[in-house]
């Protein structure tokens, strides 16, 4: 395979986004772009951080989930022990998990020596989430075994990002708004995923805006607030990509998703894209399909393999360090907060 080029406060938020350079959501607080020279030489990195290894421009897999059941039936369902052994690998490996919000605002707040991955669910069906009369999730969910797996691994955040459609989990309007709240709340973002699934490459600037935009303002009547990432049904993209990334007055996004087939490249690399990030498929190495090459457990233990290509935090969620060897793929807005070894 070719190379591709505990949650963190406010503060530490507000600095990340003034980092990004990315425009504030309606509503959302936010920086304006540092003042960068490009020219500027870019400092040593403290012993420490280089003893550590640390790689902030080096690859972050985005795993994205379908149906999560008590037995798979499909190919791209996963059971809950599946998922179980998948999230508990990941922490034995170092993992620690972000939302794509934080991902994409490089908001990457992770204890020095660990490395960030994002959980994305895809359709908001009932596997995901619920809660049980007791307001607990309920058993076997991919929130219930996320939170199981936090509780058995200390130090593995519980997190994850849901891409809603107008399903939401099986639950009616009542106690999807009880449940969104709830998923906010203990630090899961709501995505937006359009309202009923189509394809977007082969429909209309109406139709595109018509489905991206009944998603969003359900979601904000639902929680008051909009979402700040998007996921491509099918990972298809519409005619004019300017289409999903916002429309004035109803929804306006800081990154969008594919339903890629590799890790996303780190967000302060030149090659990111914040319009067409990767995810990887979770799966396990089937040798039949091309899962035995491009989904999870066969990207998992590449970049277990090839460390120095794997996105490894410094722990200051205030530099970006990384090899010198990489310096000429720092972004440019990056470049007052790099450090190099």
């Amino acid at each position: 395979m070719a190379r591709q080029a505990g949650a963190a406060s406010e503060a530490t938020h507000a600095a990340r986004a003034a980092k990004a350079g990315v425009a504030p959501l309606p509503g959302a607080s936010g920086s304006a772009t540092p003042t960068v020279t490009a020219s500027a030489p870019i400092p040593a990195a403290a012993p420490g951080a280089a003893a550590a290894k640390a790689n902030e421009l080096g690859q972050i897999p985005v795993l994205m989930y379908h149906r999560i059941m008590k037995k798979a039936e499909l190919s791209l369902d996963r059971s809950s022990k599946e998922l179980y052994d998948e999230l508990t690998g990941l922490a034995k490996d170092g993992y620690y998990p972000i939302t794509a919000a934080e991902f994409v605002s490089g908001r990457i707040d992770v204890p020095a020596g660990r490395h960030p991955v994002v959980l994305t669910f895809d359709d908001s069906t009932p596997g995901h989430f619920g809660l049980d009369p007791q307001g607990n999730p309920v058993p076997d969910t991919a929130v219930a075994v996320i939170e199981q797996v936090a509780r058995e691994n200390p130090g593995f955040r519980p997190v994850a990002t849901f891409y809603l459609n107008k399903e939401l989990f099986g639950m009616d309007e009542t106690r999807a708004a009880a449940g969104l709240t709830w998923l906010r709340q203990h630090g899961f973002e709501l995505g937006n995923h359009t309202v009923s699934h189509p394809s977007l490459s082969g429909m209309s600037e109406k139709g595109v805006h018509n489905e991206i935009g009944d998603m969003e303002d359900r979601i904000v009547r639902l929680t008051g607030a909009h979402a700040t990432t998007f996921a491509y049904p099918f990972g298809a993209v519409p005619k004019k990509k300017a289409w999903a990334e916002k429309q004035d007055g109803r929804y306006a996004f800081q990154g969008i998703f594919l339903a890629g087939w590799r890790p996303s490249v780190s967000p302060f690399d030149t090659g990111f894209d914040r319009w067409n990030i990767d995810r990887v498929r979770s799966e396990g190495k089937i040798k039949e399909n091309d899962c035995a090459k491009y989904c999870s457990t066969a990207w998992l233990e590449y970049l277990d393999k090839n460390p120095d290509e794997r996105y490894t935090s410094d722990g200051d969620p205030n530099t970006v360090t990384f090899p010198k060897a990489a310096e000429d793929r720092i972004a440019k807005p990056y470049r007052a907060y790099a450090r190099t070894y």
